[in-house]
């Protein structure tokens, strides 16, 4: 099984590298040559644009200037860091990659994507520069007026082929709507088994932004530690309180529910 993240907002360049990190190989995203012409567009912006096309506040919109400004097409130890380290949302904490094993981290490495908006799609291992571009941004490049125009079917094509290598060729979809869009489902042949987590805080269940975030890191945390290999064992997840809901789920769609005391 391959599993699909979303990106996260939040980075983290500051924390210690872990001992188990410490020792790994980084590579090189496979598509980074298509990440400098999008870096050329967004470093064409002023502070106010990238404020407007990102919803951010004038310093955070700075700050994002200066990182584009920064980013340079070789990723050196000096200005970059894992992938897996570097991402440090709500899926990210659930997913706690800093406490893996090397053997982990070796799991991860074989079974774990992220989408991405400047990278297209990442391995836990390759080298990250700081920088923020969701995938739903309409930032306009001459392959169209968004990224998903930009990045086309290339990343359907490049998730099939990592899912081709898997004991079960099943891609277990973790990722936001709006990052899995870019995935393109028809281009896509590998089955795909989407993950929906639900919270009821006492007005029925529903999809809750913060805690279905930290239940995909969790999520998938699980199947790489407990080396789970096929979609059927999904259903055995229980992490933070969720249970698989046989009436709310289908054969692609596994549904996991939680209630809160109230």
């Amino acid at each position: 099984m391959l599993l699909l993240l979303s990106p996260a907002k939040t980075l983290d360049y500051e924390s210690p590298i872990p001992p188990a990190w410490s020792s790994q190989s980084l590579g090189r995203p496979a598509l980074v040559e298509q990440s400098q012409p999008l870096i050329e567009r967004l470093r064409a912006l002023s502070v106010s644009q990238v404020a407007e096309l990102m919803e951010l506040s004038p310093a955070l919109a700075q700050l994002n200037v200066d990182r584009y400004q920064a980013w340079r097409p070789r990723h050196t130890e000096a200005n970059s860091r894992a992938a897996l380290l570097a991402f440090n949302g709500d899926v990210y904490e659930g997913l706690d990659a800093a406490s893996f094993t090397t053997d982990d981290i070796a799991q991860a490495q074989a079974r774990l994507l992220i989408l991405s908006g400047l990278y297209g799609l990442l391995r836990p291992l390759d080298r990250l520069q700081p920088y923020r571009l969701e995938m739903g941004r309409p930032l306009a490049t001459d392959r169209g007026p968004n990224l998903y125009a930009y990045w086309g079917d290339q990343l359907a094509h490049a998730i099939q082929k990592r899912a081709a290598q898997q004991t079960v060729p099943v891609v277990v979809n973790l990722a936001s709507q709006e990052y899995f869009k870019a995935a393109r489902r028809p281009a896509l042949k590998a089955p795909v088994v989407d993950c929906v987590f639900e919270d009821d805080q006492g007005k029925g269940p529903k999809v809750i932004s913060f805690f279905a975030k930290r239940a995909r890191g969790l999520m998938a945390r699980w199947v790489l530690r407990e080396r789970i290999d096929h979609p059927d064992a999904l259903r055995a997840f229980s992490g933070e309180g969720y249970a698989w809901q046989r009436e709310a789920s289908s054969p692609s769609r596994f549904v996991f529910r939680r209630t809160h005391p109230h």
